[in-house]
């Protein structure tokens, strides 16, 4: 028997879709269909929102609780030490990665990252539960997200381990995709991809696609929109470089560098998270809303934080030295889209590029 949730459910999933398919981040009949028929609300039976300016937790007794389930957001699922480590991504993103998956029946799918197991359901409901094997780090995210995915009817093998490991036990894959940012693809998934599989993974503020080659290398180009994920994290941590305080630094200098740039231009921030990795920053504003400063960090311990145009610098390398380098680049290639960026990956390194795999992107370097 339908209840009435389940009734109003279908609706929103269908008002979702229809919104996807008119914005043209749903294109795929097949992709529709899933997204039409697996119930998100299942799989987010609780969530933090933002509500002003602090975290709120919504659950299925509140009476907005579905309709914000089927907005085109991400849902922040888990909180360690006040900071988000799991998700629900926004809808209008997975339906974008999904489909540059290019999945065809029979295609056997590596998921990193289960998080609530919904992109697992949307992927088995697509080539059925057979085909896809989904990790994640968190073993108690692993088995509520395989509850979840069974109680829907859905039975992937769900993987607790390191997605950064991949899965050999299902190896080849015909496609790997990844519900969290990395700073670097791992070398293992290009073992266990076969020769013209394709990889779709957030690296930095964006998302790769990347076709696996017969000669073991990876390489394609960015995705057009913006990608914004977690972190890749160890279990038990947040995957979020430490604050080291406020160090002693160095005197002060002039910037050319509006912090306004970093926080408000999000071209120029994918193309600071390409060249300086695995970084975190925070913005203060005045009471007009401009921006008034900025603070960086860096998982080496690298700090720098620039107000009234001047900056201080203190770590193991000089890390506003690298935003300037990042917008000198932005600047003298007429502010890049993402799509013009690209990426190589072999067992011996990775390499961002621009325009053409000829045309390498210079990394900041990390000091551990």
């Amino acid at each position: 028997m339908t209840t009435h949730t389940e009734e109003r459910a279908a609706e929103l999933r269908a008002a979702l879709a229809d919104t996807l398919e008119a914005d043209g981040r749903l294109t795929d009949p097949a992709w529709r269909k899933a997204f039409e028929t697996v119930p998100r609300q299942a799989f987010v039976p609780e969530f933090w929102i933002l509500a002003d300016a602090e975290r709120r937790l919504v659950s299925a007794a509140h009476p907005d609780w579905l309709d914000l389930v089927y907005t085109d957001d991400a849902l922040a699922t888990q909180m360690t030490d006040g900071v988000a480590t799991s998700s629900s991504t926004a809808p209008g993103l997975m339906a974008s990665m999904l489909q540059a998956l290019e999945v065809a029946d029979g295609h056997r799918v590596l998921e990193v990252a289960t998080g609530t197991g919904y992109n697992s359901a949307l992927l088995s409901e697509r080539l059925g539960s057979g085909q896809v094997v989904t990790v994640e780090v968190d073993p108690a995210l692993a088995r509520l997200a395989e509850s979840r995915l069974r109680h829907c009817g859905y039975s992937p093998l769900v993987v607790a381990g390191d997605g950064r490991d991949g899965y050999p036990g299902r190896a080849p894959y015909d496609r790997l995709i990844a519900t969290c940012a990395f700073s670097t693809i791992p070398t293992s998934w290009l073992e266990q991809v076969r020769p013209a599989g394709l990889i779709v993974c957030p690296l930095g503020w964006g998302t790769v696609s990347l076709v696996v080659g017969y000669d073991g290398r990876a390489e394609g180009r960015f995705l057009p929109g913006g990608s914004y994920f977690m972190a890749a994290r160890d279990s038990g941590t947040t995957g979020t470089p430490a604050h080291p305080g406020r160090p002693s630094a160095t005197s002060g200098r002039l910037t050319a560098v509006d912090p306004a740039v970093v926080a408000e231009d999000d071209a120029f921030r994918f193309v600071l998270s390409l060249i300086t990795p695995d970084t975190a920053f925070a913005f203060e504003r005045g009471d007009n809303g401009t921006v008034t400063a900025l603070e960086l960090w860096a998982v080496d311990g690298a700090w720098a934080r620039c107000e009234g145009g001047a900056v201080r610098q203190a770590g193991p390398r000089p890390l506003w030295d690298a935003v300037e380098a990042a917008h000198a680049l932005y600047v003298e290639n007429d502010r890049p889209s993402r799509e013009r960026f690209g990426v190589t990956v072999t067992v011996q390194a990775q390499r961002i590029w621009l325009d053409a795999p000829c045309c390498p992107v210079p990394r900041a370097p990390v000091v551990i």
